[in-house]
């Protein structure tokens, strides 16, 4: 299959893209900028343009471009979030409709969606939460709707903690953990669904070259509480995890993002995928965070 691929140079696009070529699929990568290759091709979501002709022929494309979301949110950085997502969301949906035949669009989103829930479980059924990134995630969905009009097979990935060794929210706790201060976020209670890179990887694969349509949560179905992510993590390291991080110093470190992210969650599971047939290969967060960090 022919793929194009926005956010190729993220931590989740870097994966994909290896892992699509080395199983045989001819990848376009969409650039910011003038294109250096010949597989890649020139989209700018903020001034909403993209080079349609070079995209004729693709059997699916990917967004997994957006702002980084692990940083204190300002006004500014907020609207980055929220634009970066939708505005290339909307742009990618708008070309999906144009083309002939139209490609699948597979799509990031965030368990994020379902805002602060407590102990509540939470299917792709749920309903949509309150908050910053819960308000995101709808306007962020929403934005795929002129592709599913025109009656391309969209699918939306409710993404939790990715899980991977060189980036992403893991590598930043590695340092504290590794000199022993590491410890539980708050009063650690808070669930935090999780998945390992290579677990995301294979759920884009295998929604390329099955029918999936629809929203699907993609976290491991051992979702666990922050103090149990601890534990794991302070035991894969061989280090003690006895210095907890206040509710107090998070909110004073990092506002209103420390509140959401860390000292809130989601208890998602992947009902619908596991339906569909995918098999996680990492469901044990021990394990999930043994093969991560060897």
């Amino acid at each position: 299959m022919r793929v194009a691929v926005a956010g190729s140079s993220g931590l989740i696009g870097r994966a994909l893209v290896t892992a699509l070529r080395a199983a045989g699929h001819d990848v376009l990568q969409l650039v910011r900028g003038e294109p250096g290759s010949v597989d890649e091709v020139a989209w700018d979501p903020a001034a909403g343009t993209i080079d349609e002709d070079a995209l004729a022929g693709v059997g699916a494309i990917v967004n997994l471009a957006g702002a980084n979301i692990g940083q204190r949110w300002t006004h500014e950085t907020q609207r980055g979030i929220r634009d970066s997502r939708v505005d290339g969301t909307r742009l990618l949906a708008e070309t999906v409709s144009r083309l002939d035949p139209r490609p699948a669009l597979l799509l990031a989103s965030a368990v994020g969606y379902y805002g602060q829930r407590g102990d509540e479980v939470l299917s792709e059924e749920s309903a949509a939460g309150e908050g910053f990134l819960a308000d995101v995630v709808r306007k962020w969905e929403a934005a795929a709707d002129p592709a599913r009009a025109a009656g391309a097979r969209v699918v939306h990935f409710r993404q939790g903690l990715v899980l991977a060794k060189d980036d992403g929210a893991l590598k930043r706790m590695l340092l504290p953990f590794k000199l022993g201060v590491g410890g539980r976020v708050g009063s650690g209670s808070q669930w935090w669904s999780w998945v390992a890179l290579d677990d995301v990887v294979a759920a884009y694969v295998h929604a390329l070259e099955h029918p999936l349509e629809g929203v699907y949560n993609l976290a491991a179905p051992g979702v666990v509480r922050n103090r149990d992510f601890v534990d794991a993590l302070g035991h894969v390291l061989h280090r003690p995890t006895i210095f907890p991080l206040p509710g107090f110093a998070v909110k004073l470190a990092f506002g209103e993002m420390g509140e959401e992210m860390l000292l809130g969650g989601q208890r998602a599971l992947p009902e619908r995928l596991t339906e569909a047939g995918f098999a996680f290969a990492h469901t044990d967060i021990r394990g999930a965070l043994e093969h991560v960090l060897e």
